[in-house]
């Protein structure tokens, strides 16, 4: 099994959609689900939970399908977006929340807009942190991207089976220490690089030391996503990439609109889902508030972590779903 997360509440085990979740859940009062991306764990939001659960937050934080403690469980299609969608409302279901604020980061920003979309009814509010709301297009994601970007995207080369499992796990810890970094360029000194950066290769994930900075966490907190993903390996999170072509079916002739509020959280360092990303969103996002995190790159909740919680805690208030400060 991999450590136990320090700095977390205690973990509960969560029956949902056929597998056991690792769900740590603390405090009382507006039910606030916090949906981590890849290669991330539910320990990627532990600077959030005291600031929510004092604001009058129940905060519930999943390590969601293919990850951590939770593990990888199913067939390769139980990973398609339609179905983690399910295994989110089974753990509302079980903890007796009949809506709740859905706040995603990374490809959990993908799922939480999938659920906003298609579970509107459980769903009281939406925060996006990172990742746009998409609308279905005509072409398949991955069409594009290897038309636009080549094989060497690193969304096309995740479609390989064990490819992207060898290049992230050879060497666990020069994974996460090569890419749990601060942007060490700005958006456009990035846009003036080499042209191979353009492409988003997959060695863009620690791999390219000219792009990153300072590290974030601390030896301890590092050793947290190294020790577990050397238990785990990779293939559970990839298993969401995988399954791009079939979330794009299955979106065919499903209503496009967002009928929820929503918060845009965007960095104005990413390189992988820089702002411009998110024009237009209003025109399927009507009830949309945005806020951009200014010298900060793809792992927002980490580089700037108070300004993610008092974000999210003013738009709570504003909305008037948390008592004023």
């Amino acid at each position: 099994m991999p450590p136990r997360y320090p700095d977390m509440p205690p973990a509960q085990t969560i029956h949902s959609n056929g597998v056991p979740f690792s769900v740590h859940v603390a405090g009382t009062g507006l039910p606030v689900i916090l949906l981590h991306g890849f290669p991330e764990l539910a320990y990627s939001w532990r600077h959030q939970i005291a600031p929510l659960v004092q604001a009058g937050c129940q905060v519930i934080v999943p390590d969601l399908r293919g990850y951590g403690h939770t593990g990888t469980h199913g067939a390769l299609h139980d990973y398609r977006m339609a179905n983690l969608a399910l295994d989110v409302t089974g753990i509302l279901d079980a903890l007796g929340a009949a809506r709740a604020v859905v706040v995603g980061h990374d490809f959990g920003g993908a799922l939480a807009w999938t659920l906003a979309r298609d579970h509107a009814d459980r769903v009281l509010g939406i925060a996006s942190l990172n990742t746009p709301y998409t609308r279905h297009t005509d072409t398949d994601l991955l069409e594009t991207l290897r038309a636009h970007k080549g094989p060497g995207n690193y969304m096309v080369f995740f479609q390989q089976p064990g490819a992207a499992e060898e290049l992230l796990g050879r060497d666990v810890y020069q994974t996460f220490s090569g890419m749990m970094r601060r942007p060490a360029l700005s958006l456009q000194a990035f846009r003036q690089g080499p042209a191979h950066w353009q492409a988003l290769p997959a060695t863009i994930l620690g791999q390219e030391p000219a792009l990153w900075g300072e590290p974030f966490l601390d030896a301890q907190e590092l050793a947290v996503y190294v020790d577990t993903y050397r238990v785990t390996g990779f293939t559970g999170g990839l298993n969401w990439y995988r399954n791009l072509r079939q979330n794009w079916l299955d979106g065919a002739g499903t209503d496009d609109r967002v009928r929820v509020p929503a918060l845009m959280v965007s960095a104005d360092r990413d390189f992988v889902l820089p702002p411009e990303t998110t024009r237009g969103m209003e025109q399927y996002v009507p009830d949309l508030a945005r806020h951009t995190i200014a010298d900060c790159g793809h792992w927002t909740q980490h580089e700037r972590a108070d300004e993610v919680s008092s974000t999210l805690l003013g738009w709570l208030r504003q909305r008037q779903w948390l008592a004023p400060a």
